[in-house]
């Protein structure tokens, strides 16, 4: 995570002076439809702990500032809920089943859903080793340690507003979006086995499979080789999002933006690429579409707004980061996204891949 980070503290930009930006402009096209930012809501599936019912806020966020939202498969409400109450460009992510059954379930239903795009998770073929997670009983099921109880303590607006309410309305919060037989409760045995996803037998030969089922964009989310990519367009790939999960899974993982050049000039304009992993602030989204992304993934930076403000929050980070944005856009004489390039950098980011 860290490593993210310092890839994006590393570039530097240089001001262009005298240029007429009066005219800029956020907006992009992504997959032949207007987006008011080049920024898609990655998949959080926490969002539905950190406020009730949090994935519709973070979607109606998303929808209001006109930009795509992915939905997780391990988010809390149901993906046909978030399509039928609130609507906007949705997209789903899939976690992979070692029953494949169970997965072409879940395809059928962000099908029957009318979502726009399927991405695919491939960077977890096994669980990453948490040990933070361990430390504080955050699993499933969900078994709070006592220093997490302790915490919990200390946040009453947190156990009464969201847990509270789930417990005064709907229950204890579910996996919406898992299938029938593991739709249990979060404390539940059921909701423990985790082990049926994120398998290590997933192959290119579920692509393929996939590919055939799924009639609208398909993406692969976790590529970060230049062989893995080229593969990808091979087998009907719409994207491909350079991602190493936020920095959770692989311990010394490369960072995303390192790797982001060479994959996108690979590829080329033969599908579009996208970065995930890092993204934290408006010119974050700016040296990555100099890089040769077509638009980023960012989950942290609106998870936490709606951790603090629900939609509002969410709609708050959107607007910060959007914000900034548009300002390094002025300060490199940049009016449109497609005149960003690497001519705003001052050093030479290729020194970051040595």
């Amino acid at each position: 995570m860290a490593g993210n980070r310092s890839a994006f503290q590393d570039v530097k930009l240089r001001h262009r002076a005298l240029v007429d930006v009066s005219g800029r402009s956020t907006k992009t096209m992504l997959f032949g439809k207007p987006s008011a930012l080049p920024m898609v809501i990655a998949p959080t599936g926490a969002a539905g702990l950190c406020w009730y019912r949090g994935e519709m806020a973070l979607a109606k966020a998303a929808a209001a500032a006109g930009i795509p939202l992915t939905l997780s498969t391990a988010s809390m409400t149901a993906m046909e809920t978030i399509a039928d109450h609130v609507g906007g460009r949705l997209w789903f992510q899939l976690y992979v089943w070692k029953r494949r059954d169970l997965s072409y379930q879940i395809i059928e239903r962000a099908k029957a859903a009318g979502y726009e795009a399927l991405i695919v998770t491939v960077d977890s073929a096994v669980p990453g080793n948490r040990e933070y997670n361990s430390r504080n009983g955050f699993a499933l099921p969900f078994n709070p340690s006592p220093r997490f109880l302790m915490d919990v303590a200390r946040h009453p607006s947190w156990t009464l507003g969201v847990m509270g309410r789930y417990l005064t309305t709907i229950g204890m919060p579910k996996h919406e979006n898992y299938p029938a037989e593991f739709r249990s409760a979060i404390t539940a045995g059921a909701a423990g086995r985790r082990d049926e996803m994120q398998v290590d037998s997933l192959n290119w030969d579920d692509i393929a499979r996939f590919r055939d089922m799924w009639p609208g964009i398909l993406m692969l989310k976790g590529v970060n080789r230049i062989d893995d990519a080229l593969k990808a367009l091979t087998y009907g790939v719409d994207g491909i999002i350079v991602s190493n999960h936020g920095g959770r899974n692989m311990d010394s993982a490369a960072a995303t933006l390192d790797v982001l050049p060479e994959i996108a000039g690979a590829v080329g304009d033969k599908c579009t690429v996208i970065l995930d992993s890092g993204i934290r602030r408006g010119s974050d989204i700016v040296k990555a579409m100099a890089l040769g992304a077509k638009a980023v993934l960012t989950g942290r930076a609106t998870l936490y707004g709606t951790a603090v403000g629900g939609q509002d929050g969410a709609a708050k980070a959107i607007d910060i980061i959007k914000t900034e944005m548009d300002k390094t856009m002025a300060y490199t004489g940049c009016n449109t996204v497609d005149e960003i390039s690497t001519d705003i950098f001052f050093n030479d980011w290729r020194s970051n891949q040595k």
